[in-house]
C-alpha cells in the first residue's frame, strides 16, 4: 500500500543522519524542539488513513492507478485542484494554522509541467527523471520541503553580479554523472522533518545567470547538507492538554556545502546547458503559483480559527450579541470565504498543460492570496481586541493548581456564570497560544510573506492581466472608440508565457 502511516514516517526520521543544528548544538530529528512540527505533519498521514477524510486526503495515481496520499498527487483535473484546496482547509482546522506539507507537492506539480516543456524544447530527459522520482515519491508517501528562497545578497543585483557568488544557490560543476551545488536556501518551513528537499530557482535568470538555473531533489540528510534550524513552540502544559498546545514549527537555513547531486535527480542544469536558463523563471513562478493556490485553502482555515476563537471569547466575556462584535467576526468570516472562493474559481478556470497537469488561474489565485496577506494582521488584531489583554498577562499554568493561589485564580477567572472556571481558563490559555506564543509570531509573518508577499501577488497579477485590452472598455464608454468587441478578462496563461519565452530568448523546440 502506498499510503504510509505516521509511524512509518517517524521510523524514517529516526534513521536519518544528524545534520540539524539548533542553538549551536547538532541534534537528530527526535529532538524535543522539533516534536511540535512533527505533530503537524502527523495529521497528513493520520487523516489519509481515516475513512472520514479519505475523499479529500487520498487520490488515484495517474502513473500506477494506486490509491495515494493527495500530498503526493499530480493534479489531473479541476476536481483535483478543488479537493487539494478543501483538504488543506480541513487539515488546517486541526492544527490551528499551516499544515506545512503542501510545499513539496506544489513543487512536484510545477516540475511536472516545466520538465515536460523543457524536454519538448531541447530533447532532454528531465521529464523521465521527474517521473521516476515521482514513482519513488508516491510509493514511499514522501514528506518534502521545497527550497526556493535564496539569501539573495544585494537585492538590486542579479545573481551573477553579487560580490559573493554563493548568495544564490549555484552549480559549481556539471558533469556526466551529476552536478555539484553550493549555496543556501532560507525560510525553509518543515525542512528539518522532511524526507526530501526539492530545490527550485527563486527568480528569472539572465543569460549570465546560467549557473543559477538549477533544480533537483535530494534526501534531507544528504552528504554536505546542513540545516541550521529555528524551532517555534507553544507554551508547555502539564494539566490543560489541548491540540493547539502540541503543535510547532521548524524553519531552516538549508546550506549546500558542495553537494553532489546524481544526474537522475537533476531537473534543470543551466551550467551544463545554458539554453535551459529561461525556464528557471518559469519554474520559480509556477511553484509560487501552485503554492499560492494552496494558501487559498490554508489561509481561510486560519481566518476561521481566529473567527472561532473570537466568537468563543466574546461568549465567555458576555459580549457576543454586541453589534461591533458581530461586525468584527463577520469580517473574519467574509475574508475566509472570499479567499477560498478565489481559489475555487481559480480551479474552475484551470488550464491543462502539455504534460496533462492542471494549472490554476493565476490572476484569481494571486488575488485571493493577496487579500489573505493584506488582512492577516487585522485578523489577529480582531481577536486581540475581543479577548482583551489577558492572553498576554495570564498567570502561568501551575499557579492555577497551587494550593496557595489556585482557588483564588479560578475565582477571578470567572466571567460568564454559565461556563466553568476551567473552561474559561482553557479559552484564554488557547488564545495565549494563538496570539502571543513564539509560534503565533511566526504564523503572522508567514501569513504576510509565505508564498510571496502582497507586493509579489500584485506584480504577478499585473504581469498576467492585459491592461491594454482592459482600456478598451473605457474607450468605448467614453466615445474614444466606436465599437466594443466581445470582452472577456484578458489573461496571460502559462501557455502564452511559454510563447513569450520563445520570442524573448530565441528558444526553439527540438522539432522546429
Amino acid at each position: 500500500m502506498t499510503i504510509k502511516t505516521y509511524e512509518e514516517y517517524l521510523d524514517r526520521l529516526k534513521r536519518m543522519k544528524k545534520n540539524i543544528y539548533i542553538d549551536g548544538e547538532k541534534v537528530d530529528r527526535m529532538d524535543e524542539r522539533l516534536q511540535g512540527q512533527i505533530r503537524v505533519i502527523r495529521e497528513t498521514y493520520d487523516r489519509a488513513n481515516d475513512p472520514e477524510f479519505e475523499d479529500v486526503c487520498t487520490a488515484t495515481s495517474h502513473l500506477t492507478g494506486e490509491k495515494i496520499n493527495r500530498f503526493c498527487h499530480i493534479h489531473q483535473s479541476k476536481e483535483d485542484l478543488l479537493k487539494k484546496q478543501r483538504m488543506t482547509r480541513l487539515l488546517c482546522h486541526r492544527t490551528g494554522g499551516c499544515i506545512m506539507r503542501c510545499m513539496g507537492i506544489d513543487a512536484m506539480n510545477a516540475l511536472s509541467v516545466v520538465t515536460y516543456e523543457m524536454d519538448q524544447f531541447f530533447g532532454t530527459d528531465y521529464y523521465k527523471n521527474f517521473e521516476n522520482y515521482l514513482r519513488y515519491f508516491q510509493e514511499n508517501d514522501i514528506c518534502a520541503n521545497c527550497a526556493q528562497t535564496d539569501p539573495k545578497g544585494d537585492r538590486l543585483k542579479r545573481p551573477h553580479e553579487q560580490e559573493d557568488p554563493d548568495l544564490y544557490l549555484r552549480i559549481v560543476e556539471s558533469r556526466d554523472d551529476g552536478i555539484v551545488v553550493r549555496g543556501a536556501k532560507i525560510d525553509n518551513t518543515t525542512a528539518p522533518v522532511s524526507d526530501e528537499i526539492i530545490v527550485v530557482p527563486t527568480r528569472f535568470m539572465a543569460d549570465e545567470d546560467s549557473d543559477y538555473a538549477v533544480s533537483f531533489a535530494v534526501p534531507a540528510d544528504w552528504e554536505g547538507i546542513k540545516m541550521v534550524t529555528r524551532p517555534a513552540t507553544q507554551f508547555r502544559r502539564e494539566k490543560l492538554k489541548a491540540p493547539i498546545a502540541e503543535i510547532g514549527d521548524a524553519e531552516a537555513f538549508t546550506i549546500f556545502d558542495d553537494v553532489f547531486v546524481p544526474r537522475e535527480r537533476v531537473f534543470m542544469d543551466g551550467k551544463g546547458d545554458p539554453r535551459q536558463t529561461p525556464f528557471a523563471g518559469f519554474l520559480a513562478l509556477l511553484f509560487a503559483h501552485y503554492h499560492r493556490h494552496s494558501y487559498t485553502g490554508c489561509k481561510p482555515a486560519v481566518s476561521e480559527c481566529l473567527a472561532s476563537a473570537s466568537a468563543l471569547v466574546a461568549e465567555y466575556n458576555g459580549i457576543e450579541r454586541e453589534n461591533h462584535v458581530r461586525e468584527k467576526i463577520s469580517h473574519l468570516i467574509g475574508t475566509a470565504e472570499l479567499v477560498f472562493a478565489a481559489g475555487q474559481a481559480s480551479a474552475y478556470r484551470a488550464e491543462k498543460s502539455a504534460s496533462g497537469t492542471y494549472i490554476p488561474d493565476e490572476v484569481l489565485t494571486n488575488a485571493g492570496r493577496r487579500l489573505a496577506g493584506e488582512e492577516i494582521y487585522n485578523e489577529f488584531k480582531i481577536l486581540a481586541d475581543l479577548a482583551g489583554g489577558l492572553p498576554a498577562t495570564l498567570p502561568l499554568e501551575k499557579d492555577f493548581y497551587s494550593e496557595e493561589t489556585g482557588k483564588l485564580l479560578n475565582k477571578y477567572m470567572m466571567r460568564n456564570p454559565n461556563i466553568s472556571s476551567e473552561n474559561q481558563h482553557r479559552c484564554f490559555r488557547g488564545i495565549e497560544n494563538a496570539l502571543v506564543s513564539d509560534l503565533a509570531g511566526v504564523m503572522q509573518v508567514a501569513g504576510l510573506h509565505g508564498g510571496g508577499s502582497p507586493q509579489m501577488e500584485t506584480i504577478t497579477m499585473m504581469a498576467r492581466y492585459d491592461t491594454e485590452r482592459l482600456k478598451d472598455i473605457a474607450k468605448y464608454l467614453f466615445g474614444i472608440e466606436k465599437e466594443l468587441h466581445r470582452y472577456e478578462r484578458p489573461t496571460v496563461t502559462p501557455r502564452k508565457m511559454l510563447d513569450r519565452f520563445k520570442k524573448m530568448y530565441g528558444v526553439q523546440e527540438k522539432n522546429d
